[in-house]
């Protein structure tokens, strides 16, 4: 079944519906230029009631090493979602599990994943001075393609109307859904987080 994350949540009656509907990560947005930010003492009580195996992931644009491990320690968040213009040296530096987010803009950009050893990739648009949420959609022939260099979590301009053909042409390992489930920026829509979760588990291999 196809996994499931939901980013940029900001408060706990958020969190939890997404988890009640069958998310199986949700992200929580340490960039203060984000209009889904969030801090992290918000986080760390988010994110001690959440049940278990459901993964809180922190996101995270060009911040210092020391302040990505800090919070991910104070928050307790296993992984790291790095949306900026972080290096490979740098993912290799933090020493925490590491998914890199690549903007596409085309077949370079494929080409510049092979330099990452991380955990996965998230594939966002590229648009210039976002580093995501931006409800873009990407191309997805190019997403397919990059199938070989690791898992993928697409995201980019995902919603709940059309997650489903995107799982079937790019059959991801997993899906990542911010703008797109929103009723205002950092305030999720209930009824679009459970239709988006549905949809996108209803594809089966």
């Amino acid at each position: 079944m196809m996994k499931v994350k939901i980013c940029g949540n900001t408060n706990l009656d958020d969190a939890m519906a997404a988890v009640q509907d069958g998310a199986d990560a949700v992200g929580f947005v340490f960039y203060a230029k984000s209009p889904r930010a969030v801090d992290p003492k918000t986080a760390a009580e988010i994110i001690s009631r959440l049940p278990p195996f459901v993964v809180p992931v922190g996101v995270f644009v060009n911040e210092d090493l020391s302040v990505v491990r800090r919070i991910m320690e104070e928050c307790n968040i296993p992984l790291a979602q790095l949306h900026g213009e972080e290096s490979p040296q740098y993912c290799a530096e933090l020493g925490r599990s590491v998914i890199k987010a690549i903007r596409i803009r085309d077949s370079r950009d494929l080409e510049r994943m092979t330099t990452y050893q991380v955990s996965g990739f998230v594939l966002d648009a590229f648009v210039e001075g976002k580093p995501g949420g931006t409800g873009v959609t990407i191309d997805w022939d190019l997403a397919a393609e990059a199938q070989m260099l690791g898992p993928i979590i697409l995201a980019g301009g995902l919603t709940p109307d059309n997650v489903l053909e995107a799982v079937r042409q790019v059959r991801p390992y997993a899906v990542d859904v911010t703008s797109g489930v929103e009723a205002s920026p950092g305030k999720k829509d209930h009824a679009k987080v459970r239709a988006f979760i549905a949809n996108a588990k209803s594809w089966t291999w």
